[in-house]
């Protein structure tokens, strides 16, 4: 039989076995490489290639990079024009806010659509900059540091230490929803893709219209704001809003600034921002007489079949008083 003493050693050795074991795998695991998630565009992107029919996907090419449009020709008699329909951001050109609907059902009105999927939203963008201005600040105080060296004397030195260890206050304002600088970095990749999406829409011919939703929509105006070369035949917003107080507030006065006709759309459960911004707009768009701008409500859940339809009919019926 095996002695009592015998089995409290064979029981140490397979603990400390155990623990050694451990300890291996959690030096393995901290030795290994940090691997950046999968970005959020090519699982989307992935999906929509593996659902969608191939017939309708239409990849584009903005510098290297490429990205998914949703085409559907238009099935009327004639032709009327074509749109380009951008949803909010980390938004499927699927989506079930209505802009599924209205890309699969304008093409009966006498539309072709092209829908796009939008960038990645690099939320580190604001961390970025700031290192990259801290770095440059490092490097002009250092070159400043030596000049100041070389021409002045010890005591002199010393009292220019002494002043820089001295703190000035400084003035904190409120954080705001989201820093201009992930907002900026957004705009300007969306507007990268937004141009080849007008590139392909050119060579459909015929009248151009934009459906952009949400803050796709609030970066586009901003953009339509300061006159691109781009020129549109209607611009058509869908709860347009900026997730930043100040811009949202600046958006008020660009929308009635903008030179395409303009049709708001928000719902009545909607952003509660975009909710207390809606009769500034009013007032910014009687204050600069932009008679081409049309504003609706809708009630209900965006999502219900009932509202698909009544934002196809506003679109449409908007559209027909242009052309």
């Amino acid at each position: 039989m095996v002695s009592a003493a015998l089995i409290k050693q064979r029981t140490r050795l397979a603990l400390s076995i155990s623990l050694l074991a451990v300890l291996l795998i959690s030096q393995q695991a901290r030795a290994a490489e940090h691997i950046a998630p999968t970005p959020w565009s090519t699982i989307t992107s992935s999906d929509i290639s593996r659902l969608i029919p191939h017939g309708e996907i239409k990849p584009l090419q903005v510098g290297e990079d490429e990205f998914i449009s949703l085409y559907r020709e238009y099935m009327s008699a004639e032709q009327r024009g074509v749109v380009l329909i951008i949803p909010d951001w980390q938004h499927l050109p699927t989506n079930n806010a209505g802009i599924n609907f209205l890309r699969t059902h304008l093409t009966d009105f006498g539309y072709t659509t092209i829908a796009m999927t939008v960038p990645d939203i690099n939320w580190q963008a604001s961390a970025e900059q700031s290192t990259a201005e801290d770095g440059n600040n490092t490097e002009e105080a250092t070159v400043e540091k030596k000049e100041v060296a070389t021409d002045s004397n010890s005591e002199t030195d010393k009292q220019t230490d002494a002043s820089e260890n001295i703190v000035t206050p400084k003035h904190v304002d409120a954080l705001a929803y989201i820093n201009n600088d992930v907002i900026d970095n957004y705009k300007e990749s969306l507007i990268a893709r937004f141009e080849a999406l007008y590139q392909s829409a050119l060579d459909e011919g015929g009248k151009i219209v934009v459906i952009a939703q949400g803050a796709s929509a609030g970066v586009l105006l901003e953009h339509y704001a300061s006159f691109p070369n781009t020129n549109i035949d209607a611009f058509i917003s869908l709860s347009s809003y900026l997730p930043n107080h100040e811009r949202n507030q600046q958006l008020n006065t660009l929308v009635s600034t903008i030179s395409p006709p303009l049709l708001d759309v928000f719902y009545s459960n909607d952003n509660p921002d975009l909710l207390l911004s809606v009769a500034d707009r009013k007032r910014w768009v009687k204050r600069h007489s932009k008679y081409d701008y049309r504003q609706r409500e809708l009630f209900g859940l965006r999502s219900e079949p009932q509202q698909h339809e009544r934002l196809s009919k506003e679109i449409d019926g908007f559209l027909r008083r242009l052309f």
